[in-house]
């Protein structure tokens, strides 16, 4: 099976601060540059003009950010222009492959940590050898890596944490400082919310994503360390009682009227969540970074707003974390004209003040370890942070891009009743080898 680079605990805080060191765990036409040797360009051919892809940097909460990158960056090289692209999210790697089939495009790239980066690493520079006076500074390298070589640089941290709406509960006569900790607990809580008329959690599966959500987020609650650490470094055994237990959750919570009609014609983004801000469920497993986060969420439910680790659902299980990694990261692309001027203005992206203005204005929990996690005046951040030092990576981002593709397939057939449990797993095992 193929193996991912990542493994331990992510160690992160200390009260208020990120500490040092994760485990060894179409716009074409706009786009400029030509194909260049393994590696990027030997600098022989310096660039007047840098172009980088993102999908945020059309981002209002993310304007202070960019400007601060460019003025940096501008200090190192007056003389290079750089123009942001800030291409559709739902669009965004399509159009990047094809960037890369037609050999040209853009020279430095926003990637998601995982597979999407991983998939393309034969189109990226490694950076290992000009990143040395960052890896104490950023932390969530690993998700950024693939055959221990690193790709890009990472500028947040992605997990996802389990919100709740506290009225709801209150609404559906539950205690609402008392989110579900167990299987029983979790069932009694969904029968509960539903038999008040709201949905128990906000789900959206238009695009097959929301699986991805469902498999990490309850993961840390149904496998042992050893199993979880095992799928980490490709040991995965899709025949598990475990695995077994998560994909039959999934179509258990279906059937019993958990979530929201019309799951698969929900979008995950953003439409699974507007219903959860909209108080129209009681539950979501969001995310750290961003978007779909304890920040958006504070702003419509304010005090009623909760956070809670996954439940333990399994014998094995004594206690449970919140998944995190490195969520995006920004790589060089190697047709750019030189890779080290390309480099530093993924440096400059990743700089503390930049990203502190970043983390200042979104929320976002960010890559940077010198900087103090967000304080936006409410408990539900604090609790999220202080959860996070035995953190663990993903799970969905350890399997392959096209493992994800027919996950993504499956989830949404057995919402359907298309496919039984049973056969989804042999064909996700068959595709995993």
């Amino acid at each position: 099976m193929p193996k991912d680079h990542r493994d331990g605990p992510l160690r992160l805080l200390q009260p208020r601060r990120l500490v040092a060191a994760v485990t060894p765990l179409l716009l074409v036409a706009t786009a400029c540059g030509a194909s260049a040797p393994e590696g990027g360009g030997d600098g022989n051919g310096a660039p007047d003009e840098l172009v980088v892809w993102d999908w945020k940097s059309g981002d209002e909460a993310a304007r202070e950010y960019f400007e601060q990158a460019k003025a940096d960056f501008r200090e190192k090289h007056p003389d290079v222009e750089v123009e942001f692209v800030a291409q559709p999210y739902d669009q965004y790697y399509t159009l990047l492959g094809t960037a890369i089939e037609s050999g040209k495009g853009p020279d430095v790239v926003l990637f998601n940590g995982g597979a999407q980066l991983r998939e393309r690493t034969g189109s990226l520079v490694p950076l290992d050898e000009r990143t040395g006076d960052l890896r104490d500074r950023l932390t969530g390298w690993e998700a950024f890596q693939n055959g221990g070589r690193s790709y890009a640089v990472p500028i947040t941290l992605q997990g996802f944490p389990f919100y709740y709406n506290k009225a709801v509960y209150e609404q559906a006569g539950l205690d609402p400082e008392k989110p579900p900790a167990t299987l029983d607990a979790l069932a009694a809580v969904c029968e509960a919310i539903r038999s008040s008329g709201k949905d128990c959690f906000s789900l959206g599966n238009k695009e097959g994503l929301g699986i991805e959500f469902f498999l990490s987020g309850f993961a840390p609650g149904v496998f042992t360390p050893e199993q979880y650490d095992g799928w980490l470094a490709g040991e995965r055994d899709w025949s598990s009682p475990q695995v077994r237990q998560i994909f039959d959750l999934w179509t258990r919570g279906n059937e019993e009227g958990w979530y929201n009609n019309g799951v698969n014609s929900t979008a995950t983004f953003m439409d699974q969540f507007t219903k959860f801000s909209g108080g129209e469920g009681g539950n979501v497993i969001g995310l750290l970074s961003d978007t779909a986060h304890w920040k958006e969420f504070d702003e419509y439910l304010g005090e009623d707003l909760g956070f809670y680790a996954p439940p333990v659902l399994s014998d094995g299980v004594s206690e449970t974390f919140v998944p995190v990694e490195g969520g995006i990261g920004y790589g060089v692309m190697k047709w750019t004209p030189d890779a080290d001027v390309a480099f530093d203005l993924v440096r400059s992206l990743a700089g503390t003040e930049a990203l502190e203005s970043f983390a200042r204005h979104s929320g976002a929990i960010a890559a940077d370890t010198t900087i103090d996690a967000p304080d936006g005046g409410t408990p539900v951040v604090d609790a999220i942070v202080t959860s996070l030092p035995e953190s663990k990576p993903l799970l969905h981002t350890a399997l392959s891009a096209e493992t994800l593709e027919l996950l993504h397939r499956l989830s949404q057939q057995l919402i359907n009743g298309d496919v039984a449990v049973d056969q989804a797993l042999v064909q996700l095992a068959e595709s995993d080898r």
